[in-house]
């Protein structure tokens, strides 16, 4: 399975005609926040498959072009605070970046994002119960505390996250928020059993085995 993940900026080569060139072999696609829902629309539209996505700090929804306001794009699954079973994988997800203006709809802090995630948890222990795995692929907007995160309020990562991937073991923990400049920027971290990817612009993950949850 081929995983196409996007984050926080609209990459030319993914908003064009080509999508289905370069990206029509996708089997599923991830979105983690800071995304005008015209780009996560186009996604879907044009390779035909589930896209499920968390809101960032930044997503307050745009008009139209007809005058309409529209907070959240058609035809995509919102997972926060939600697990779905998707292709196989059981996936959840976290929006919202740390709080730092008070200004916006996906602020949170510490204690905050700790009760979204104790929300998440009868759904885990199920998956546990009847899966024998808890989560596969947990995205967030965020990155966990002190994995690709920031020294600034806005940018700091959550601790709630390093907890939840020492309890659940997810294989994948997505994430945005942090943008990345240089070629040289770590992106890809292992931390415990769990792979943190800074999906900034998009990345690729390629599934390999569904049914263990071995990627």
């Amino acid at each position: 399975m081929k995983i196409l993940t996007v984050s926080d900026r609209v990459v030319e080569s993914i908003y064009s005609v080509s999508i289905k060139q370069q990206f029509g072999d996708v089997d599923l696609v991830l979105a983690c926040g800071d995304l005008p829902p015209y780009y996560l629309e186009f996604i879907v539209t044009m390779l035909g498959v589930p896209l499920l996505y968390v809101f960032g700090n930044h997503d307050q929804g745009v008009f139209t072009f007809n005058g309409k306001f529209k907070h959240a794009p058609e035809g995509c699954i919102n997972v926060d605070e939600r697990i779905v079973k998707v292709k196989g994988l059981l996936i959840g997800g976290l929006e919202g970046s740390m709080l730092y203006s008070g200004q916006g709809d996906h602020q949170y802090t510490e204690w905050d994002m700790i009760w979204k995630a104790l929300r998440m948890a009868p759904a885990l222990w199920w998956n546990r119960l009847r899966y024998g795995r808890f989560l596969d692929i947990l995205i967030t907007h965020a990155p966990p505390y002190r994995i690709h995160d920031g020294v600034d309020r806005c940018h700091t990562g959550f601790k709630t996250f390093l907890r939840m991937m020492d309890i659940y073991h997810p294989r994948y923990l997505i994430h945005g928020h942090v943008h990345v400049y240089s070629p040289h920027t770590i992106i890809r971290t292992t931390y415990g059993r769990t792979q943190v990817v800074n999906t900034y612009g998009y990345q690729i993950i390629n599934w390999r085995d569904v049914k263990s949850g071995d990627g």
